[in-house]
């Protein structure tokens, strides 16, 4: 008979710098590699990186951001806090015209949007979580030990 592993989360402070992304990633592999199968590992480093470079370089207020990791039986959810109140652009609802494709910024929120299974954001005591989930990789679907 086959358990389901416990939920497990993690909840790190990082500074409010570009620093903040690579440590992200990493600490987004380390979780996700304690749990084989919780999601695709690359795509929610991928989806991690985006939240923390959005909450670098539009949130304001001061303070570092928070980065919180769970791992449930059913995939995984990241979030990133940070102190600004505002929500992000459009997270939930596309913009009418299309990124520009030849532009070096605009399309982090439509990766969100397309690569994972929901996402969104909500108010924080301090200001405002964003979130994504990805669900779990299917077991005929993992690497084989």
């Amino acid at each position: 008979m086959y358990e389901s592993p416990a939920p497990a989360s993690w909840r790190v402070a990082l500074p409010s710098t570009a620093a903040a992304v690579p440590v992200a990633r990493a600490l987004v592999r380390t979780a996700l590699a304690e749990r084989e199968g919780a999601a695709d590992s690359d795509t929610a480093e991928l989806l991690t990186a985006e939240l923390v470079a959005n909450a670098v370089e539009h949130a304001t207020g001061d303070g570092p951001i928070e980065l919180v990791v769970e791992l449930l039986p059913t995939g995984c959810t990241v979030e990133v806090h940070d102190p600004d109140p505002a929500p992000p652009g459009n997270l939930t609802h596309p913009a009418a015209p299309a990124p520009d494709p030849w532009q070096e910024h605009g399309r982090g929120l439509l990766l969100i949007r397309s690569l994972s299974s929901s996402c969104g954001h909500r108010p924080t005591e301090s200001g405002k979580a964003v979130w994504f989930r990805l669900p779990a990789i299917p077991r005929q679907w993992r690497r084989p030990a």
